[in-house]
């Protein structure tokens, strides 16, 4: 039994009236994957013709085992005392799997039936990450003086983008999923593969975050090449492929951190400038300072302390906070920012944060990151004081 390649023009030849049965199936479009199609009485004469489409394939069951299978657009002769003929190009050692090993049980008795499967690529399937996933981020590295090596920033992400597939076996497509329905569409294909995608894209995730590839967690959407070749290397949609579908494309269009993430990498960018760096070790500075303060029976040994962490950063510290603990006005909430050294030249003393109230002597609040408020400075007319105020703390005199 099989199909026999009818010659061109056949059908409206002078032959068209000899034909038992018609058997073709409309386009498929993006929305459906598979349709069932027999005559009235479920059985298929022989000499029928069966048309084929482009980007469809045809599969001729009889009582739950296959008699022949095509995907060669055009139009065939179905002949019950041929031999398989599979016209399948591609999917050739398919079709002769299927016919030899195949079968379906549930189809009545004698019934005969054309199975049209769409083999177009099925596009714009959407995908998203309900909930934050993790990724190693490797382009804000964290230092590890114990061990002397850097370890990747880990962030939450949130994932967006769109996948193509195709059937590739219609065998395993039919028997773990289609069955014997009369229509399958995409839409109850895909929602079932939305947690399968999304679960092999994690794993993707997880393999992009090692060393060996420290992909930038922003980056992700220009990695759409690597991310299908990883997932094709490592097999991470193998319950796809269980269906007899691969996915075809993947494509990230948009990442989004949790604001946990954001904070982290923004804090991260802050510690990069040299101001905040100063500010981190203040603000340690101040709490040695504060605790030493309240220690009532070895305060003494606490500053001391105090002094040989100084020492041991070089001096680091004293030139970040420059006299707040030399000159108590100077560490008062309601100090000059803005004063004059022996040289005339201004000095900025620090400027109360309008975020924590701390005193900020760089550009950034070293306790709580908010950026310095500007300082108006105007300058003197008459003695050349660069003062604030509307009037000049030297001579008195108006600043316009």
């Amino acid at each position: 039994m099989g199909l026999i390649k009818a010659a061109i023009g056949a059908i409206g030849g002078t032959f068209g009236d000899q034909w038992k049965d018609l058997i073709s199936c409309e386009d498929m479009g993006n929305d459906v994957l598979m349709v069932k199609k027999t005559t009235s009485n479920g059985q298929i004469s022989k000499d029928s013709r069966i048309i084929v489409a482009p980007g469809q394939i045809a599969v001729i069951y009889d009582s739950g085992s296959i008699l022949d299978a095509t995907a060669e657009e055009g139009v065939y002769n179905f002949d019950q005392s041929s031999s398989p003929t599979f016209f399948a190009g591609q999917f050739g050692a398919v079709f002769k799997e299927m016919w030899q090993r195949f079968t379906y049980g549930g189809i009545p008795a004698k019934e005969q039936a054309v199975f049209y499967f769409n083999i177009k690529e099925i596009k714009d399937n959407k995908f998203g990450t309900s909930s934050p996933i993790p990724f190693q981020d490797w382009s804000h590295p964290i230092p590890n003086q114990m061990t002397n090596s850097i370890t990747p920033m880990r962030v939450q992400v949130r994932c967006y983008g769109k996948y193509t597939f195709k059937i590739s076996n219609p065998a395993i497509f039919m028997r773990n999923h289609a069955g014997i329905a009369d229509v399958v569409t995409k839409d109850e294909l895909v929602e079932q593969m939305r947690a399968e995608v999304i679960s092999s894209f994690q794993n993707v995730l997880n393999e992009l975050g090692t060393s060996a590839h420290k992909v930038p967690v922003l980056e992700l959407p220009s990695n759409t090449d690597e991310i299908k070749k990883i997932m094709d290397q490592n097999i991470f949609d193998k319950p796809i492929r269980d269906r007899g579908v691969q996915l075809i494309s993947f494509a990230v269009e948009s990442v989004t951190l949790d604001d946990e993430s954001s904070k982290k990498i923004d804090n991260y960018e802050l510690s990069s400038n040299s101001y905040m760096q100063q500010g981190t070790l203040v603000g340690a500075y101040s709490n040695a300072v504060q605790d030493a303060a309240k220690n009532e029976s070895g305060a003494m040994n606490g500053f001391m302390g105090v002094g040989m962490m100084n020492m041991a950063s070089g001096g680091m510290i004293g030139g970040a906070i420059g006299t707040p603990f030399v000159n108590n006005k100077a560490s008062t909430i309601n100090v000059d920012p803005y004063q004059q050294n022996q040289n005339g030249v201004s000095v900025n003393n620090g400027v109360k944060c309008a975020n924590c109230g701390n005193i900020i002597t760089g550009k950034f609040c070293d306790e709580c990151g908010t950026k310095a408020p500007e300082i108006a400075q105007k300058k003197c007319p008459k003695c050349g004081t660069i003062a604030r105020g509307k009037f000049c703390t030297e001579c008195g005199s108006k600043i316009e």
